[in-house]
């Protein structure tokens, strides 16, 4: 069966403000899916809090509105559990990378398949646009008495020491491209984090659509806006890490790749950063310890008769306990 965008929208009403990234993030989302023909019950969105929280409400598909910072543990166990389960987890810089940072780590660390969407402002959007851990230092946005005393975090630098697998940036008014890349993420096989850089107009008034889009600095000869978004595709990059690679290969990928995501200001690289294919993912793992992990996932097994009496057998379980 082929799905279409409408089978994964809601009846719900979209309530962000005008003009904001979310919107685009959210048609990415839901094109992605319908491209990637998997059934919506078998599709399962995770959310944190803030403005970006609210998108499980609007994809037609099972959705878990979690707790502060703790989208990646929920998005975590709901795999673990049914590993033939499509996850995307979602949220904003601040949930992600302030109280779920400690989370955000461990999930990298682990390598589960699943996929990770950083809705990324620069403030706090739902409490009234204080800086989120991602807005450089110095900037003083209108929600701030003062310039922010704090340097911001690298998204995909922490991410490239967490050990994610498939990083990439997006922008959320480029979506056709933001589609490509969560498709990508999605049919990756292990952890997929992307970072996509979307406008706050209620509180951001530096990171603008426009200052995005360049209208702030006109070519000296034909005065058109020169946008500081730019494709690494376009340049020739390849984010391709492969075990058959060198040490000395491995070692040049990753200098541009730090090169790459520490550009910012008037030229800002997205698309595809890293795909590492040299990490076994999380259920391999499991599956070499408990060769039946996957014929009988968790969330398969039955624990229970019609009278809800338990039909597990802890018996050896116990004996193996014993202290004689």
């Amino acid at each position: 069966m082929a799905y279409k965008l409408s089978d994964f929208k809601t009846e719900v009403h979209v309530d962000w403000c005008p003009g904001c990234g979310d919107y685009g993030i959210l048609s990415s989302i839901q094109m992605a899916l319908a491209g990637l023909n998997v059934p919506p019950q078998r599709t399962a969105i995770f959310s944190g809090i803030g403005c970006s929280g609210k998108t499980t409400h609007y994809v037609k598909a099972y959705g878990v509105h979690t707790l502060h910072g703790r989208v990646l543990p929920y998005a975590t166990g709901a795999k673990l559990a049914n590993p033939n389960l499509l996850v995307i987890a979602v949220g904003g810089d601040g949930d992600g990378l302030g109280i779920g940072a400690g989370h955000f780590i461990g999930a990298g660390r682990r390598n589960l398949d699943i996929t990770y969407v950083l809705f990324n402002n620069g403030v706090y959007g739902l409490t009234k646009g204080q800086a989120s851990p991602t807005l450089k230092l110095g900037m003083q946005t209108k929600g701030l008495s003062q310039p922010n005393p704090n340097e911001g975090v690298n998204p995909l630098m922490l991410a490239l020491a967490a050990g994610y697998t498939f990083m990439a940036r997006g922008y959320a008014f480029n979506v056709p491209e933001l589609v490509k890349l969560i498709r990508q993420g999605v049919e990756h096989h292990g952890s997929s984090f992307i970072e996509v850089l979307q406008p706050c107009p209620t509180y951001n008034n530096l990171n603008t659509r426009d200052w995005y889009g360049g209208l702030d600095r006109p070519d000296p000869e034909t005065g058109r806006a020169q946008p500081r978004v730019y494709s690494l595709a376009d340049t020739g990059y390849d984010p391709l890490l492969t075990p058959e690679m060198s040490e000395e290969q491995t070692h040049e990928l990753l200098g541009r790749y730090v090169a790459r995501t520490s550009e910012w200001g008037e030229r800002i690289p997205v698309g595809v950063f890293l795909i590492n294919r040299t990490t076994s993912t999380y259920e391999e793992r499991i599956s070499r310890r408990i060769p039946f992990y996957t014929q009988q996932t968790p969330a398969e097994r039955v624990i229970a008769d019609e009278a809800g009496r338990p039909t597990v057998d802890l018996s050896p379980l116990l004996a193996e306990l014993r202290v004689s």
